[in-house]
């Protein structure tokens, strides 16, 4: 987009949540946003800085404004992100970021150019509120995908739907009206909605932060419409206008490196994978927030051992609130057994790096998102194990709609059976295998490729908001 008089000055306010799979794809965003000449101030409070460091080194020109994390007994001390803590803190820490509104408002009124429009992650809901007391617009970005934010957001809070019989958590709960018409048991529902309490303030805060994005001016989808277009139209026509852009997928365009804690060298992971055969290698894992119980690593090494194929497993250490002795507890001599054809490490991997590397031929993954696209990017075919959240709704499109992944296993509580998952692993990299998922996924990879690419669906979506930024601040100023 060309710099002139009217491309330049409009001045937002990016305003990430802190949890490891919502930043990264916001600030891979931001990057996006610098190179069209906005203006940008991004929020974060102290200890989430580091994760800004390759986007500032790249765009100096992009402010900071660093607050306090608000103080809140329900958070543990000296915690600001919640990759540190497991996924059932995450109300706690939605309601703990919507202290931040006062100083937030403060810092608006005293400064002498503020933004005009603001940016921020889906779970900060509140932040629609704060843009109408200044006059200004607010736009929610989601880095989840779109049929996922149409069931965790727009169906569950607008339908309200009850189960029969409240103690039936496999209770089927169906949602006709939604693209697909997909249907769920009640236990697979987004946890915000499954656990809200009327009266209790947090979850009131809650429901009123998410009906909020609904009624924000615009949202932002990190996905791509060749992989979601009936969603997307379904949005449109539920919110009752047409500012919906879907702008991904957004990996790696700023540095992968932001994303390691140093832990393990990626060239290690690379050069032993650079020793292995083409589409050989099954890659095992389950992001920055599950942590499986050792019942569940038992099975899942059993079956990795019996499979007898190549894998790469990083293993995530118990954070704050999981019992130590009994989560994440690598079986006695497995490393030993599986020494020269698995790589059993502690720690984070460049998951972007791995995944386009010519040995991997399949995924073992929990159905994050941010896991979905880099998989699809990568072109490698998907055994799924969703946990929580809208992962189960990822699994469904990946297995159902496009077709690029089988189903292994359901449930964060769930323990695998070892024999047949060993069956799914072999049957994932061997030749006669799953054919038709790995063709798929090709398909889907140069998809997601051409969409980002000048010409491509998601690169017309992005200009298209800048200009409707641009847009806004010139009215703003009339």
């Amino acid at each position: 987009m060309p710099t002139n008089a009217t491309t330049t000055g409009a001045h937002i306010l990016v305003f990430p949540f802190p949890a490891q799979g919502h930043m990264l794809p916001l600030v891979d965003f931001t990057h996006q946003l610098a190179l069209r000449n906005l203006t940008i101030t991004i929020l974060v409070t102290p200890k989430n800085v580091p994760l800004l460091t390759p986007l500032l080194s790249k765009h100096p020109s992009i402010h900071t404004l660093v607050l306090p994390f608000p103080n809140d007994p329900s958070i543990p001390s000296g915690v600001e992100n919640v990759k540190d803590l497991p996924a059932s803190y995450f109300p706690a820490m939605i309601r703990t970021m919507g202290k931040l509104y006062k100083p937030t408002l403060e810092w608006f009124q005293s400064h002498p150019s503020p933004p005009t429009v603001i940016l921020s992650d889906f779970f900060l809901g509140w932040t629609h509120h704060l843009a109408c007391q200044l006059g200004i617009r607010r736009i929610v970005f989601s880095p989840s995908g779109v049929g996922a934010f149409t069931l965790c957001f727009l169906s569950v809070w607008r339908t309200c739907p009850k189960r029969v019989n409240p103690n039936d958590e496999y209770e089927i709960i169906s949602f006709p009206e939604v693209p697909n018409s997909p249907s769920y048991p009640w236990w697979q529902l987004g946890p915000l909605y499954r656990t809200y309490k009327k009266g209790d303030p947090v979850s009131e805060f809650i429901k009123k932060c998410s009906l909020a994005n609904l009624d924000s001016w615009g949202i932002v989808f990190n996905s791509f419409s060749e992989l979601e277009s009936g969603c997307l139209d379904y949005m449109k026509q539920s919110c009752g206008h047409d500012r919906i852009w879907a702008i991904g997928p957004l990996i790696g365009h700023v540095d992968d490196k932001y994303k390691s804690n140093g832990l393990v060298p990626g060239n290690e992971i690379l050069s032993w994978l650079d020793t292995c055969d083409d589409h050989s290698v099954v890659y095992v894992c389950f992001g920055s927030q599950a942590v499986l119980t050792n019942k569940q690593m038992e099975e899942l090494a059993l079956g990795l051992e019996q499979s007898g194929v190549r894998f790469i497993w990083p293993i995530k250490k118990p954070t704050v609130g999981h019992v130590s002795s009994k989560y994440g507890m690598i079986p006695d001599g497995f490393e030993d057994r599986v020494a020269g054809r698995g790589l059993v490490y502690k720690g984070w991997a460049p998951q972007a790096l791995i995944l386009k590397h010519r040995a991997v031929g399949a995924f073992l993954t929990h159905c994050g998102w941010n896991s979905v696209l880099e998989s699809l990017i990568a072109g490698v075919s998907m055994l799924t194990w969703p946990m929580n959240a809208d992962q189960f709704m990822n699994a469904t499109l990946l297995v159902d709609q496009v077709g690029v992944a089988v189903r292994v296993c359901e449930g964060e509580k769930t323990i695998p059976n070892a024999t047949d998952l060993a069956k799914f692993l072999a049957k994932s990299v061997c030749d006669n295998g799953f054919e038709k998922e790995r063709v798929r996924a090709k398909e889907l990879s140069k998809a997601a490729l051409a969409a980002v690419k000048e010409g491509g669906s998601s690169f017309k979506d992005l200009n298209s908001l800048v200009e409707d930024i641009f847009a806004l601040n010139m009215n703003h100023k009339k």
